[in-house]
């Protein structure tokens, strides 16, 4: 069972979660500004996709780093504010009317209330978008939220590498390098990305025996937000 518990607006763990921040900056800019404006598709125009760059302090997107290879960003060259677009809009926290992303009254509420736009945002964000369809090839991991958040639990107390917990769910390869990097990638955007997003986990690239590997590490917001069933194998390891 996943039950994500509603923390307090001040709770310092909230710190944690770039979609959150990200959500909240949003909301507040587009309450202090009256709306965003949007192109004829409907995305976020440029000026507020520079500005998102710059404050959202997204973790491997900085401002510096986003326009390396870009001399203008347009929404789909970020990633994390196309996405959290679809969100705002599917939870109906902001709606486009006239050629604007205007707030609702659900928005504006919600601005002012971090641990509820927390409890709003990120259990549906991890547990009801289709992952796979913002994914290189569309691939889908076999398995279910349920499974992969409680076994996390455990792999990951201590931390553990990208492909060890791929390999903690589907087994090692006959080489013992698991499976192939196609279906690690799939397992690392469709199931890792959305924690590390949300900021239940942290993702570090790490020398491991000679090569480059990604560890993952809960952060505290995982401990605090997250009441799992295998939160008991841990309460009794940690006894013995």
């Amino acid at each position: 069972m996943i039950e994500f518990a509603q923390l307090p607006d001040d709770h310092p763990d909230l710190s944690f979660s770039p979609l959150l921040r990200a959500a909240r900056l949003t909301l507040t800019y587009a309450a202090d500004e009256g709306a965003i404006a949007l192109t004829k598709t409907k995305a976020f125009k440029r000026s507020f996709v520079h500005w998102a760059a710059e404050h959202f302090d997204w973790p491997g997107r900085s401002y510096e780093e986003l326009f390396r290879y870009n001399k203008v960003l347009n929404e789909y060259d970020f990633p994390p504010l196309e996405l959290l677009h679809f969100l705002l809009v599917a939870l109906k926290l902001g709606r486009h009317y006239k050629g604007e992303f205007r707030l609702t009254k659900r928005g504006k509420e919600f601005s002012q209330a971090l641990g509820a736009l927390f409890h709003e945002l990120i259990p549906f964000y991890i547990l009801n978008v289709d992952h796979a369809s913002n994914g290189r090839f569309d691939d889908r991991p076999f398995g279910n939220w349920d499974v992969w958040l409680n076994v996390i639990n455990v792999e990951v107390e201590n931390g553990a590498s990208e492909r060890n917990l791929y390999g903690a769910f589907y087994g090692e390869g006959t080489d013992g390098a698991n499976a192939g990097w196609r279906e690690i990638s799939a397992f690392s955007h469709c199931v890792l990305k959305p924690l590390e997003w949300s900021g239940l986990i942290s993702v570090h690239d790490v020398d491991e025996a000679g090569r480059s590997a990604r560890m993952c590490f809960k952060t505290s917001l995982w401990r605090s937000a997250l009441k799992l069933d295998t939160d008991d194998m841990l309460a009794r390891a940690t006894q013995h």
